[in-house]
């Protein structure tokens, strides 16, 4: 996608999915005549890294529950997407099993009792690590945006820190709520 203006609205990516209904991926890419899809590298309790540590509130050496995804457009990698859950919110949930979560992981979340009320995004961009260039296709050298996205609820429990990587050369807008609100 690079050099491609790929205007995004966030809200559905944030709300949970009626019964039958595709990922929000897949939804906007064919509203776009295009092919969406992810393709599940990892899912299990891991160490938090320091970042999801610190936005999530956790302790050194906490355990929280990931799911890696390599997001596709056409059948291309455009970006890595890390999804990370305290181990008390997702821990012995599907979301720590390497499968597809019917609904996705927002129709989950609330099933379990965990509806994000608030939203935090830090973007950032530096040089891609070799994981990163290996899984996106990308050379040496290469510049990736990378995006923290904080989820809370309404009392403030952080639920969600998604961790996004995208090749650079991408012009990203993400809306909240509808126009005109």
């Amino acid at each position: 996608m690079a050099g491609d203006a790929w205007i995004s609205e966030a809200a559905p990516y944030l709300a949970p999915r009626e019964s039958g209904q595709s990922d929000a991926w897949t939804d906007e890419a064919a509203r776009r005549g295009r092919r969406g899809g992810q393709r599940l590298l990892h899912a299990g309790e891991v160490e938090a890294p320091e970042v999801v540590r610190a936005a999530l509130g956790l302790s050194v050496g906490e355990r929280v529950v990931v799911r890696r995804r390599l997001i596709l457009l056409d059948d291309l990698p455009v970006e890595l997407a890390d999804s990370y859950y305290p181990v008390s919110v997702a821990g012995g949930t599907p979301l720590a099993e390497p499968r597809k979560v019917p609904g996705g992981a927002v129709t989950l979340l609330k099933e379990l009792g965990y509806v994000g009320a608030e939203v935090v995004e830090d973007v950032s961009a530096g040089l891609a690590v070799e994981e990163e260039r290996v899984h996106l296709g990308l050379a040496e050298g290469s510049a990736v945006l990378r995006l923290l996205r904080l989820t809370r609820t309404a009392d403030g429990t952080p639920v969600e820190a998604a961790l996004m990587v995208m090749p650079d050369g991408r012009h990203l807008t993400y809306r909240l709520g509808k126009r005109g609100a």
